[in-house]
């Protein structure tokens, strides 16, 4: 898959701007960990393979094990994940497919038993930048860059 453009060069004001949530993301009561799964999980929805790569090497680096990260496209199959992942795997989900969910309030009503309204808001904002990213190098067919393993 041959990249459109260089998005970044050619708008770099528009990449700053997105960009500058992520200092208050990472501030977040949301652990790197969890934000990392909720950050993989909406780019491997939305197919986004450059962030699919980068939130996996993200998500081992803040401790997560091969095999969550290996299931977490069907989590709810697995008894890998704690009741609080789950509720946060299914809001990122809903939100992220918003035109078919509506976010529905049982949704809604799940991720407030396992979060405080504050860390809710930042789940969301953390799931609407991801969705942003993803939107952005999937149009412009930004692809993993090549690593040697």
């Amino acid at each position: 898959m041959s990249k459109r453009l260089d998005y970044a060069r050619v708008a770099p004001d528009a990449v700053k701007a997105l960009a500058a949530t992520r200092p208050y993301i990472q501030s977040t009561a949301i652990s790197p960990r969890l934000r990392a799964l909720v950050e993989l999980r909406t780019s491997q929805i939305n197919g986004c393979a450059y962030c699919v790569d980068m939130h996996s090497r993200e998500a081992r680096a803040a401790g997560e094990g091969q095999q969550r990260l290996d299931c977490l496209p069907v989590w709810r199959e697995t008894d890998l994940y704690d009741d609080r992942e789950r509720a946060a795997l299914a809001w990122a989900e809903s939100v992220t497919l918003v035109a078919q969910t509506g976010v529905p309030d049982e949704a809604f009503a799940e991720v407030r038993r396992h979060f405080e309204e504050k860390e809710v808001v930042d789940l969301t904002l953390i799931i609407g930048a991801m969705n942003a990213w993803n939107r952005l190098a999937i149009s412009f067919r930004q692809g993993p860059p090549k690593r040697a393993e």
